[in-house]
């Protein structure tokens, strides 16, 4: 077995730590969604895939809250079941990624009076994704400067 230093390991992001995907390059988002509900409606989980190979899943949970952890692209996510009901799929709302996609300059998590995160912010060269938990996951993407911050 091989022990990997610190350079190896996975970008794993960690919920409450700040700036856990600084430097990455994000070359899409796909959304979860369940298919008997359609694509009509927000995503229940959003997938940032990145340049490396990994993934980053945020995901709405049954108190309205987002869970951020590791993705698995392109499998779907466990919770899933049965698979066949579930897809990945574009999230119309969103721009196609620039050529070699867009950099991460800083990313923020957003709290409630708990410290449960219900808003993830993730700030980019040429705009920011905006990820609200819910009943569903909302997903926007604001045009700026160099991340500059979102609309409300």
């Amino acid at each position: 077995m091989r022990v990997g230093n610190e350079e190896d390991a996975p970008r794993v992001p960690r919920q409450g730590r700040a700036d856990w995907l600084r430097g990455a390059r994000i070359i899409g988002v796909a959304g979860v969604f369940y298919r008997p509900e359609g694509r009509l409606g927000e995503p229940e989980a959003v997938e940032f895939l990145l340049a490396d190979g990994q993934s980053v899943l945020l995901t709405c949970t049954s108190d309205g809250t987002l869970r951020v952890g590791p993705g698995a692209w392109p499998r779907l996510p466990d919770w899933c079941v049965p698979s066949g009901q579930w897809e990945f799929a574009t999230v119309s709302t969103l721009p196609e990624p620039p050529d070699g996609g867009w950099t991460v300059t800083r990313t923020e998590e957003r709290g409630d009076e708990n410290g449960q995160v219900r808003e993830a912010v993730i700030r980019c060269e040429g705009g920011s994704f905006v990820v609200i938990g819910g009943d569903t996951v909302a997903i926007r993407f604001t045009r700026g400067h160099r991340g500059a911050p979102a609309a409300t």
